[in-house]
C-alpha cells in the first residue's frame, strides 16, 4: 500500500473524535505525559492504532522539547583503546540496542582530541540531543564537567566526575579478589600490570591489589601498562627481568593478561605451574587462549543496560543514585 499523502494523513482532531476525548488529553498521551488516566490512554492509543496516525516529528519536538535523540561519546585515545577492545564494542552495540529499543536514535561522536571534544559540546550545547552516556573517560578529561554543566541528563560507563551520575563495576572488589585466589594457591611473589592511571577503574583495581599484598605481608611488584596486548607483553617482560622469580602476576584486563602470557610463553615459563596468570573482564577472548585465562568477569552488556537504565531515568526525572554491579571470580586453566 503506497504511503498517505500529507493531505489525506489522519490528524490530531481525528483521533480526539474517534477516542471521545479532547485534543490536549491526546497530545499528552502521543507525547508519554504520566498524568493521564489509563482508561483514556487506552482508547486513545486504540484510536491511533485504528486510524493509523503517526505523530508529526517536528511538530512534536516543537510541543515536548525533546529531540528523541541520544550522544553515545567515546573517547578514543590515539593508541586507539576503545577500537581495539572488544570490551568497548561490546558496550556500544548493547548501549545502542537499549536507546533505540526504548525509541531514541543513537548519535555516536569520538571525543579523542581537544577539536573533537570541543565539537562534542557544541554540538549538546545546541540542543541537538536530550542527553549524553559517556564511554571510556579518562579522569584528566574536561568533557564531562563541561556537558554536566549544559543543563542535560548526563551519564557516564564508569565513574568520572562527581557531578556526573554512573554505573561501574566493583574494580577493588574484583581486584581483591584476584589477588587473594593467587595467594590461596600458594603464591607469594605477586605482581601486577596496571591499566592507565588516568582512568579512575585503573586506579581502584592497583589500590585494591596493593591494600591486599600490604594487609597480608607481601611486597607490591607493580609494572605499568595502557589496557593493550602489547603494554601487557612488554611489562611482563620487564617484571621477569626485575624478578625472575615471580610465582604470579594479576593483569588488570584480559588484553594485557593476553600479552604476559604470551611473554611466559617466549621466556619458557609455564602457565600456571610457573607463573599463574589472572585477567579482568571475562571477554570472550579468555576462553580460548592457551592455557585459557582465569579472569574477573565484569558483566559488559549488564553494564551498559544499567547506564542506559540511568539515562533513561533521568529523563523521567528518576533518582542519579551511581549503580554498582558485581565482580565474580571465573576460575579456568591459568591460576
Amino acid at each position: 500500500m503506497a504511503p498517505k499523502s500529507e493531505a489525506n494523513r489522519p490528524t490530531l482532531e481525528a483521533v480526539a473524535a474517534r477516542a471521545g476525548v479532547s485534543k490536549s488529553s491526546v497530545s499528552r498521551v502521543i507525547n508519554g505525559a504520566s498524568t493521564v488516566a489509563p482508561s483514556i490512554r487506552e482508547v486513545v492509543l486504540r484510536a491511533v492504532r485504528e486510524l493509523g496516525y503517526v505523530p508529526h516529528a517536528a511538530a512534536r519536538h516543537l510541543a515536548t522539547r525533546r529531540t528523541d535523540a541520544v550522544a553515545l561519546v567515546v573517547s578514543d585515545p590515539p593508541k586507539g583503546l576503545v577500537s581495539d577492545d572488544p570490551m568497548f564494542s561490546a558496550v556500544v552495540r548493547q548501549a545502542s540496542r537499549k536507546l533505540e529499543a526504548a525509541g531514541k536514535q543513537v548519535v555516536l561522536m569520538l571525543a579523542g582530541s581537544e577539536e573533537s571534544r570541543a565539537r562534542v559540546s557544541q554540538y549538546v550545547a545546541a540542543g541537538h540531543v536530550d542527553g549524553v552516556m559517556l564511554v571510556s573517560m579518562h579522569g584528566a578529561d574536561s568533557l564531562p564537567a563541561t556537558l554536566a554543566r549544559k543543563g542535560l541528563p548526563v551519564v557516564s560507563l564508569g565513574r568520572t566526575n562527581p557531578a556526573v551520575p554512573h554505573a561501574e563495576n566493583d574494580n577493588p572488589g574484583g581486584a581483591a579478589l584476584a589477588v587473594h585466589h593467587l595467594l590461596g594457591q600458594g603464591r607469594r611473589r605477586i605482581a601486577t600490570i596496571t591499566g592507565p592511571l588516568d582512568m579512575i577503574a585503573s586506579q581502584e583495581r592497583l589500590t585494591a591489589y596493593t591494600d591486599v599484598m600490604r594487609d597480608t605481608g607481601h611486597r607490591s611488584i607493580v609494572a605499568l601498562g595502557d589496557f593493550t596486548r602489547v603494554s601487557g607483553a612488554d611489562a611482563m617482560r620487564q617484571l621477569l627481568q626485575d624478578d625472575p622469580r615471580l610465582d604470579a602476576v594479576f593483569a588488570a584486563n584480559d588484553l594485557m593478561a593476553i600479552g604476559a602470557l604470551r611473554t611466559l610463553r617466549e621466556s619458557g615459563r609455564r602457565v600456571p605451574d610457573d607463573v599463574a596468570v589472572i585477567g579482568f573482564d571475562d571477554i570472550e577472548a579468555a576462553r580460548y587462549t592457551s592455557p585459557a585465562l582465569t579472569t574477573i568477569h565484569s558483566p559488559m552488556t549488564d553494564w551498559a543496560t544499567a547506564t542506559v537504565d540511568l539515562l533513561l531515568g533521568l529523563f523521567d526525572g528518576g533518582p542519579d543514585a551511581p549503580v554498582l554491579l558485581p565482580a565474580n571470580l571465573v576460575v579456568r586453566e591459568s591460576a
